[in-house]
């Protein structure tokens, strides 16, 4: 079941990148985390490109990379109309421009489908649909597991990718085998740059990130530690700085 729509009641509008943004989520139903924040902030855009994103959603990744880099085409493709028209108003709240278009990613219509980009970005879905429990939110269900295998995801991806461009995926640390198969695949020069809480901890996010038609060899970095201190120290703010300056300056994160 896709969500048609979200009535205003059923909103709430969020700061960004400390207030740079405000962005339109649902209260109930799949809310944006730090993870596609972070996604936006490791694209290597430059005034001018065009970018793509897949899965969009209420448009969070897209337009936290909007709001860094002046000048983008900004595309977004979403699957639920409620959610794709979040996008668009969040675009016009913020004063940037974003075609969103409504669609399925294995149809995407025209002139989409007939483009390329300098830049495809997704935070796809965690979840393998059979091997989770259902959420009861249908909206949070598409956004928790969604109808895609992860190799279909960068498939799509590279395709609308220009040669030369980059495709950038956030995903959980468990997905990496999938992710990492299709990233070969499909593309070149691939980067793996593992996310983790803190200090020893396990990495439970990773970013990756390919070259169409690169021919670099694989790149595995050390982990980039997202909070100081080996505890949460109960309501403070713990991120560490490089990661702080992204959530609240809109600070770029290059990978290394």
């Amino acid at each position: 079941m896709q969500i048609r729509s979200f009535p205003d009641e059923a909103l709430s509008c969020d700061a960004f990148l400390g207030g740079r943004l405000r962005l339109f989520q649902p209260r109930q139903g799949y809310r944006a985390g730090i993870d596609p924040v972070l996604l936006a902030a490791t694209v290597p855009a430059r005034p001018g490109d065009s970018v793509l994103d897949l899965g969009c959603g209420a448009g969070v990744a897209l337009l936290c990379l909007g709001a860094r880099v002046p000048g983008l085409r900004l595309w977004g493709a979403e699957l639920q109309p409620g959610y794709a028209e979040l996008a668009r108003r969040n675009a016009t709240l913020n004063d940037l421009s974003a075609d969103i278009v409504t669609a399925d990613l294995m149809s995407l219509p025209a002139p989409l489908s007939q483009m390329q980009m300098q830049h495809v970005m997704a935070n796809p879905p965690y979840f393998e649909t059979a091997r989770r429990t259902s959420a009861n939110n249908s909206g949070r269900e598409t956004g928790l597991s969604g109808g895609l295998d992860l190799a279909d995801w960068v498939r799509i991806a590279a395709r609308r990718t220009a040669p030369g461009g980059t495709v950038t995926f956030v995903q959980s640390a468990e997905r990496l085998p999938d992710l990492a198969a299709a990233m070969t695949a499909h593309l070149g020069s691939v980067q793996l740059w593992p996310l983790a809480p803190r200090p020893g901890r396990d990495p439970r996010l990773i970013l990756m990130r390919g070259r169409k038609a690169g021919r670099a060899v694989f790149r595995l970095h050390a982990p980039l530690i997202l909070h100081t201190g080996d505890q949460h120290p109960g309501d403070l703010e713990h991120y560490q700085p490089q990661v702080r300056a992204v959530l609240r300056n809109a600070g770029a994160l290059p990978f290394p």
